[in-house]
């Protein structure tokens, strides 16, 4: 570890309390910026000695955090080992053992003695997640959420043969994670009922040990029973003899050297050998296999494997014997429900074929729809069969629906538009003066408020907003139950979140988990003045971990009218990212039924 510690552009900024773009302004400005030691020339890297002496010389204020410099420290060791290094991390964190260097070891323990373990693991592998995007793929937190819930997970013995990093593993926010204060709690006994929104007991399978480490200990550190092993699923089961409550899946698409030779006759294939180019059909018997009679399965698949000629049969057999229960439309792929059938069991003659691809939220009330034989959004499995056995939900939208969707969803469209404000350019960028969010939180202009430590937000009836809401800009959704120390947000109130920053407009709800509430004096300073360089010095501020000072944060000293000139620009801004969140999604679905009208002639171009 003797390599000197880089950073990227992104991490200079984070540290100085700045944008990307001041940066590249120093780069040009200032000959004696530190020249790259590595990366490439899009992604260069700096050295962190040379960055931070560089900033001191021109009196910047910055600050390495102690999770940076773990970070840094780690990340030195380069991108082969940095996965192992994580692990090693969290086996440090879970058992007190590891094969980090001694001194590396040391600023993990501190890390951890300062910020709670959970936190400090949890703040590495968003890290190291971050740093090897292209190359591990991560199941969408909402959309995990949504297939443990359809398989009813809680309480069960849970099983993920493809479980990656543990995505869907993981307990929704305020289950498992009631407090950072928790992080490390011995796993439950066996015999003893699990904490509600747990499994009872969590399996988990990956290709990578490094993968298959990082999944175990961040499972341990929930207090959550775990048995994680590595190796090839498909080739070398590692759970022959399991049969689980429930299973979810989201194996890797389109991966052809998955065993088709090897396992021609696989018992597993009861519904057919898969073909060579659908292995996406071996990892849906696979789970079959390892679900006991009459469990779930929830299996994330690509849109082409509804309606492929080459799984017709296994597609036709699966529908026959009554496993394959649903297929829904999600954003970029399909998610498939299944239960394996109880001996002599009368199979269903309907299966629900459902399009969320726009919002997810009414999945889970058409799948209780459909298992209580009760569901409008169904189509009849003879149908199927007489056809092409294509599940594509597009294909069975309901075509007397079509038009009265289509004008909701343009009208839904045309109001969501909004406009950037009108900001003048300026030749050179503006030198005010300027302080620090600590120094108005210390004069009073500013104070701060976070959850109670072991709040959950999964139950109740008092409404939460959690971090989920502050990021789509949503309304709160959470829920809990009366409890001391509950922080009740009012209007004008800023709120930050992982990953975003709001300013509040409709009081009554509690803060949640994982957030700060930062309330001004609105006789000195304006709100959304104050959110808007929040956003704009990272984007991203945390609560709890030590990935950004958020104190540091640099606000200009304005007056009050000057502020709300500010502070309205950023509103708009913030209004313009909310519409065209909303206008990107609307937008999808608008085409796919404007298509769909055109060509069945439900819809017909206006003369």
């Amino acid at each position: 570890m003797s390599h000197d510690p880089t950073v990227n552009a992104g991490d200079i900024a984070r540290l100085a309390g700045v944008g990307r773009a001041a940066v590249s302004n120093w780069r040009r400005r200032h000959d004696d910026f530190p020249q790259p030691i590595g990366g490439t020339a899009n992604q260069p890297l700096f050295s962190l000695r040379q960055v931070e002496s560089w900033l001191r010389r021109y009196g910047k204020s910055y600050q390495v955090s102690l999770g940076d410099r773990v970070w840094q420290r780690l990340k030195a060791a380069g991108d082969l080992r940095l996965g192992r290094l994580v692990a090693q991390a969290g086996t440090l964190l879970t058992s007190g053992e590891s094969e980090l260097e001694p001194e590396l070891a040391g600023l993990v323990s501190e890390l951890a003695e300062r910020h709670g373990a959970l936190t400090a693991y949890e703040f590495l592998c968003e890290r190291y997640l971050e740093a090897h995007s292209r190359q591990l793929s991560v199941t969408r937190h909402d959309v995990a959420e949504l297939m443990l819930r359809l398989v009813r997970a809680e309480g069960a013995t849970v099983l993920d043969p493809a479980c990656g990093v543990g995505t869907l593993l993981l307990p929704p926010p305020g289950a498992a994670e009631r407090s950072e204060s928790a992080a490390g709690d011995p796993a439950p006994a066996a015999g003893d009922d699990p904490p509600p929104g747990r499994p009872a007991r969590v399996l988990g399978q990956e290709l990578s040990e490094t993968s298959a480490a990082i999944t175990a200990a961040r499972l341990r550190l929930r207090g959550i029973q775990a048995d994680i092993v590595a190796g090839d699923s498909m080739r070398l089961d590692g759970f022959p003899e399991v049969k689980a409550d429930a299973v979810v899946c989201d194996p890797p698409f389109n991966e052809r050297a998955w065993g088709y030779e090897e396992l021609t006759g696989d018992p597993r294939w009861e519904h057919g050998l898969p073909p060579r180019g659908e292995p996406e059909l071996a990892w849906v018997q696979h789970c079959l296999t390892h679900v006991r009679p009459g469990g779930l399965v929830a299996v994330l698949m690509p849109p082409a494997a509804a309606s492929r000629k080459a799984g017709r049969r296994i597609r036709a057999n699966l529908l026959r014997a009554g496993a394959l229960r649903a297929v829904v439309a999600l954003p970029g792929s399909d998610l498939w429900l299944l239960r394996r059938p109880k001996a002599g069991e009368r199979p269903p003659s309907e299966v629900l074929i459902l399009d969320a691809t726009a919002d997810l939220a009414p999945v889970e009330p058409a799948w209780l729809a459909y298992l209580d034989d009760r569901s409008d959004q169904t189509v009849r499995i003879i149908d199927l069969l007489a056809d092409e056995v294509d599940m594509t939900p597009a294909r069975h939208q309901r075509r007397d629906d079509v038009g009265r969707a289509f004008a909701q969803a343009r009208d839904r469209f045309l109001a969501a538009a909004a406009v950037p404000p009108d900001l003048k350019v300026l030749d050179q960028p503006l030198d005010q003066p300027s302080t620090t969010l600590g120094d108005l939180i210390k004069e009073g202009l500013v104070s701060t408020s976070q959850a109670p430590p072991k709040m959950a937000a999964d139950g109740g009836d008092v409404v939460v907003l959690t971090a989920d809401d502050v990021l789509r800009g949503g309304a709160p959704s959470g829920l809990t139950t009366m409890q001391p120390g509950l922080v009740v947000i009012r209007p004008g109130d800023v709120v930050a979140s992982y990953s975003g920053v709001r300013v509040i407009t409709d009081g009554g709800a509690v803060l949640g988990p994982h957030l700060t509430l930062y309330r001004v004096d609105a006789r000195r300073l304006d709100p959304d003045f104050l959110a808007g360089f929040l956003r704009a010095a990272g984007g991203r501020v945390t609560t709890g971990s030590s990935r950004f000072d958020v104190r540091r944060t640099r606000v200009p000293r304005l007056s009050l009218k000057e502020q709300k000139a500010y502070g309205e620009a950023f509103r708009q801004l913030a209004v313009l990212e909310d519409a065209l969140r909303e206008t990107s999604t609307l937008g999808r679905t608008l085409i796919r039924l404007g298509l769909d009208g055109l060509a069945d002639g439900h819809l017909h171009p206006q003369s």
